[in-house]
């Protein structure tokens, strides 16, 4: 089971809404490692650990929840992002 992601970079370019990711900002909110040709990380293999939904899920989130309940959290904040998209 896989976190269904559909790949249109709105995570990667909304990096303003959380501190966590302050290192991965270049200033407007997008990552730096966030490619606008091809709409994906240019890091993708490499990509640090706070990236990876299923990693997090396995060495953190596992404690606080089932994996249906925290891949719903990761869609409605995904779906909330789509929403001001439009």
């Amino acid at each position: 089971m896989n976190f269904p992601c559909s790949q249109c970079g709105l995570c990667c370019k909304s990096l303003n809404n959380s501190t966590l990711y302050d290192d991965l900002n270049r200033g407007d909110g997008t990552c730096i490692h966030f490619d606008e040709l091809s709409n994906m990380c240019s890091i993708y293999e490499e990509r640090p650990l706070k990236c990876k939904i299923d990693a997090m899920y396995q060495h953190h989130f596992y404690k606080f929840y089932s994996l249906e309940e925290y891949y719903a959290l990761n869609e409605t904040a995904c779906n909330d992002l789509k929403k001001k998209e439009t």
